[in-house]
């Protein structure tokens, strides 16, 4: 595997960048060599974050882990990403053309789908026109995390998110 190793308020340290490389590495038996993982170091006040993405063709395996201990973290996030990949395994080969980058061996091992994905409800509304501005603040009333709306500048559904720290996200999509 190759790293991406960046750090934000935290000096990667050789340590630090060696427990990466050492735990997340044992992640590497799942992907081809050339795979790259990014790592995200972070620190805001006692919170020791660690943020791991591996693109992969047709998806992303994503994990975020926060304790009081950067090393605790990354322990953590190792065994959240080995479990998101044995459940969604299957998903994840299906896809023809992502096949070659997970190595042979996670391809043919058989893992027990821990739980399947069931949708427990469906609901329709109406998407009114609207700006992000007002859409936030639809969102704010409904006490929602996030709210669905087409945005009336650009005519496209667009969604707005509530993030850490008590700002907002805005996803276009790109069709």
């Amino acid at each position: 595997m190759k790293f991406t190793i960046t750090g934000r308020n935290i000096e990667v340290t050789e340590g630090l960048r060696t427990a990466v490389e050492d735990k997340i590495g044992k992640l590497e038996k799942y992907f081809s060599k050339d795979t790259e993982a990014i790592v995200t170091l972070s620190v805001e006040k006692d919170r020791q974050k660690i943020e791991v993405t591996i693109p992969v063709k047709g998806s992303i395996v994503r994990a975020e882990q926060v304790s009081s201990d950067m090393y605790v973290s990354i322990d953590l996030v190792e065994e959240i990403i080995e479990r998101q990949l044995k459940k969604y395994k299957n998903k994840l080969t299906e896809k023809k053309h992502s096949g070659e980058v997970f190595s042979p061996e996670y391809i043919d091992k058989d893992y027990d789908e821990e739980e399947t994905i069931v949708i427990q409800r469906t609901k329709r509304f109406a998407v009114k026109p609207m700006d992000p501005e007002e859409a936030c603040v639809q969102m704010e009333l409904l006490g929602h995390n996030f709210y669905v709306f087409r945005n009336s500048e650009t005519d496209e559904v667009n969604v707005v998110y509530k993030r850490k720290g008590n700002t907002y996200g805005l996803i276009e999509p790109e069709f």
